[in-house]
């Protein structure tokens, strides 16, 4: 009784804690991200660069583990690293003036990592870079910059440009403010569409007087870089807090498991998840209950593989596949196969009813000159034309089961809908509803890796799983005794025989094509209105 107590106390506090924000904080542009920030101050002598990249926690994760950094304070591979960072990426790094390339020297760098989520942390690197720009060309001076490192990755790119006193700028491409605070303070109404500039283009007149002309050389030579941590209040989620409790006992597991479910489920009602996807396909063809545990295990082991199959992707193999680039690539495979398959249904069932009369028929056994005929209203109703059926006894309209397999229609043909709902295609759909993982899952999975808790991780990811497949197959049960409820008005009929599984097919094909357009333009493969 006190284990019980106990139990259902620490269920309380936990979802109570999963309620409330956390005091540590996730990266804002996802955790796939690498930002980009770039600073360019041009004098009449040179050109000064200030250059961040800011890592969210899974690239911060792949370059840790593949170099062997400690993220804490005073290990001594991490100077090295950055010495190695700060020529590395200058190499991608395009400054050009009056069209030659000129070198860009190190000046200064600096590295933090503020925390980030499920126990991982996130990577800011920041450096100064200066190029002599004392050049006896005609004036004015034409500076192009373009940043070609991490190119592909998603994140916020953003550049911009000044001019020193007595050196103003007389054309840019790019403005003089930034907007994120050196990516300190990312503008909530821009997370979802982030800049994406890479590239500036300035005219500036050195000779132009109106100061000293430049600054003294040790400008960016006195003291350290001062890069500042993310300052945006974005709670961690909480699913990712999960595997970061030292707390190891069978109640706190079991807790975990049961909070990991919830939050799959609370997943599962954000859009793209499939829930009307699974809905139409249940209610137009013949789906029981069992059909909907069917899909629920298939689902739930599609999207822990998938899971599972992208950190051994983050782990091995990031330098060829990038994890971010695939999540565009699974969806518009995921939409591919629904419309393939809503296509299919709506071929076939629109075959079948065209071979079939829905109007008059009879039922078998035949019963004589007392065989009952029959019409059915469009919602499904019955009207009789010869009295009512006085074979009850043997063959009857029962509301319990509206969907009787011995209806014969007129020409002999057996009901489209009577056939067996195929196996196959709930193993297509329940494949596609997983096929694309949710991030967090990742996130934890590598957290689970990071503090050696795999176990740990890889089960709180299939009760994630789990969560997310039991709210999609509710949406479709839901949906198949709603139908059922309607048939008990009546038994078989146009709207429950024809029209609602062409129209589910249909859905299913539109469905389908959405996903995989939207999964295109998402990668940049599709332009729509550019």
């Amino acid at each position: 009784m006190l284990g019980a107590r106990r139990l259902s106390r620490l269920l309380v506090a936990l979802t109570i804690a999963m309620a409330l924000p956390s005091a540590a904080y996730a990266h804002p542009m996802g955790n796939f991200s690498i930002n980009h920030y770039a600073r360019i101050e041009v004098e009449a002598q040179r050109v000064e660069l200030e250059y961040i990249i800011d890592m969210a926690e899974i690239p911060t994760f792949q370059e840790t583990q593949s170099l062997g950094l400690v993220t804490t304070k005073g290990d001594p591979n991490v100077p090295a690293y950055l010495a190695q960072q700060a020529d590395a990426l200058k190499k991608g790094i395009l400054l050009e003036l009056n069209g030659r390339r000129v070198p860009l020297d190190n000046i200064a760098y600096q590295v933090i990592f503020p925390p980030g989520a499920g126990g991982l942390p996130t990577m800011k690197m920041g450096f100064r870079y200066r190029a002599n720009a004392a050049l006896n060309d005609p004036k004015p001076y034409i500076l192009h910059y373009r940043d070609e490192n991490y190119s592909g990755r998603a994140g916020w790119k953003e550049v911009i440009a000044i001019g020193a006193p007595g050196t103003p700028l007389m054309k840019s491409s790019v403005p003089s403010e930034d907007r994120s605070a050196e990516l300190s303070n990312y503008p909530t109404d821009l997370l979802h569409t982030p800049p994406q500039t890479v590239t500036a283009d300035l005219t500036y007149n050195p000779s132009i007087q109106g100061g000293d002309g430049h600054k003294q050389d040790d400008s960016f030579e006195t003291g350290a870089m001062k890069l500042t941590a993310n300052q945006q209040k974005t709670p961690r989620n909480a699913f990712t807090e999960l595997v970061t409790s030292d707390r190891t006992d069978l109640a706190f597991v079991l807790m975990a498991a049961v909070i990991a479910a919830m939050l799959g489920g609370f997943h599962a009602f954000e859009p793209g998840h499939g829930k009307t996807l699974v809905a139409a396909y249940l209610v137009g063809s013949r789906g029981t209950a069992r059909h909907a545990v069917l899909l629920a295990s298939v689902v739930t082991a599609s999207h822990t593989i998938s899971v599972y199959i992208l950190g051994i992707i983050s782990l091995f193999a990031s330098k060829w596949i990038v994890p971010e680039r695939l999540y565009p690539c699974l969806g518009a495979a995921s939409g591919l196969l629904v419309a393939v398959l809503g296509f299919t249904l709506f071929i076939r069932r629109f075959i079948a009813q065209d071979s079939a009369s829905v109007g008059q028929h009879s039922h078998t056994p035949s019963h004589g000159p007392d065989a009952v005929f029959h019409r059915h209203t469009w919602w499904g109703g019955v009207v009789y034309e010869n009295g009512t059926p006085e074979h009850q006894d043997h063959h009857q309209h029962s509301g319990a089961m509206p969907f009787h397999d011995n209806v014969v229609m007129d020409n002999g043909k057996e009901s489209p809908t009577a056939k067996e709902l195929p196996i196959k295609s709930l193993f297509v759909l329940g494949i596609t509803g997983g096929l694309v993982p949710c991030p967090a899952a990742l996130v934890v999975l590598l957290g689970a890796l990071a503090i050696r808790r795999i176990a740990f991780g890889m089960f709180l990811i299939v009760a994630f799983s789990v969560g997310l497949a039991g709210v999609l197959v509710s949406f479709g049960l839901a949906m198949v005794y709603a139908r059922r409820f309607i048939s008990r008005f009546g038994s078989r009929g146009p709207l429950t025989e024809k029209w609602l599984p062409l129209t589910s097919s249909a859905v299913i094909t539109i469905i389908g094509v959405t996903i995989a357009v939207q999964s295109l333009v998402t990668a940049g493969v599709l332009r729509i209105g550019a």
